[in-house]
Order: C-alpha cells, then structure tokens, then sequence
C-alpha cells in the first residue's frame, strides 16, 4: 500500500447512510468564507452516485430552482460534507436517471417507496483518523480519572498525622498534670480519718497527739 492510499484511507469515512439512486436527499455542506464558516443545504434527487466502496465515491443531485434545474455533484467523503440525510425513496431501474433533465411537472415525478428513516440516516461521518483520535482521547480520559480516583483513595487512606500528634500530646498533658497532683488528693474521699493527709503532708491526728503531749509536758514543769 502506498502513502497516496494510506492518506486517501485515512479520509475515507467510516459510515455513510445509505443513499440509492432516486433517493431525495439533503447535502449539508460546510462553506468556509475567511474565518467564519456556515452549513448550506442541499435538497435534490440524486440521479447519479459513482464508485460507492471507493474514497473517491461522487454523488450527483439535481433540484429544480425558479423552474431551472441545477445539478451539484460531492465527493462524499469530502471533509466539507457534514452530513446526508435521504429524505425519500424513489423506485427507478436505472443507475443514471439522465432523462430526468428533460422532464418536468408531472412527468418528473417517481413512485415512492416506504423505508426505514432512521435506520437509513444511521450513519457516522466521522473520518478513521477523527475516529482514531477520538478513541485514544477517550482512553486517556479514562486513564487520567483511574489516576485521580486512587490518588484520592491513597489520601483517603492515610493516617491523619495532625490527629495523631494532638492525641500524644493531649496524653502528654494529662501524664504531667497526673504528676504534679499532690498527695491528698490522691486519698479516696472514704477512706479512714488516720489515713488523711493535710495540705503540708502530716497526719492531722499524730499532730493533735503531738500538741496534747506538749500541753501534757508543760503542765508537769510547773
């Protein structure tokens, strides 16, 4: 295969609808006129559509304006063919409907045939290099929020380290208070009287025996 090919193939759209000869349809063609672009329509019968498989597919519409008949003929794998939509089918028996240019009123008018709109409009104009494109864009977005959600799932799993260090040193606080408590305070409120101990840390019933023994040594000097 040769790089002509290669680029022709990379153009070629990957689904078009499908359009027979003496179907009516809408061209939309994007016309590009310095920066600014526009859609324009085209409603016409096709009377010729050439090399269907080929990139270098053609299709020939012929409409009749202001009673001329004017014929426009597309590539449709052209990248200014936005879209085709068949609009009518037609039964004809010939793959180039020529004597049409010479009829008019109700001699040009075709047996209409019943079909399926949507699933004949079903089509995908994108080219295999847009489609390709879109494909990797699509995959990269996937890999990028795979990568965000287990980012988010790493944080959401870590310790909370400023938790941690205001729990030590909450502990830390409560062990230094626990230290610096005196004695007494310690002492069970039901505990027994002798057990008690006084804000200087002596037994208040041996300093009371202390004073009585004092009083007792006094009074026996005199």
């Amino acid at each position: 295969m040769n790089a002509i090919t290669e680029i022709e193939n990379s153009q070629k759209k990957t689904k078009l609808p499908e359009v027979h000869v003496g179907d009516t349809v809408k061209i939309h063609q994007r016309i590009s006129e310095g920066k600014k672009s526009r859609i324009q329509v085209f409603e016409g019968l096709v009377i010729r559509y050439r090399k269907t498989g080929s990139v270098q597919a053609f299709i020939t519409v012929r409409k009749i304006a202001s009673g001329i008949g004017v014929e426009k003929s597309w590539f449709v794998h052209s990248p200014s063919i936005e879209k085709i939509e068949v609009m009518k089918r037609s039964k004809v028996r010939r793959a180039f409907l020529s004597y049409m240019r010479d009829r008019s009123g109700k001699s040009a008018r075709l047996v209409e045939m019943g079909f399926d709109k949507e699933a004949v409009n079903a089509s995908d104009h994108r080219t295999s290099a847009q489609k390709a494109e879109e494909e990797q864009a699509e995959i990269k977005k996937d890999i990028d929020a795979s990568a965000d959600t287990a980012a988010k799932d790493d944080v959401m799993n870590q310790p909370d380290t400023e938790n941690t260090d205001d729990e030590v040193k909450k502990e830390q606080k409560d062990a230094a208070k626990d230290d610096a408590t005196p004695a007494s305070d310690n002492v069970p409120e039901d505990a027994p009287a002798d057990e008690k101990v006084n804000s200087d840390g002596n037994d208040e019933q041996q300093e009371a025996a202390e004073e009585f023994q004092q009083g007792v040594d006094k009074a026996e000097k005199k």
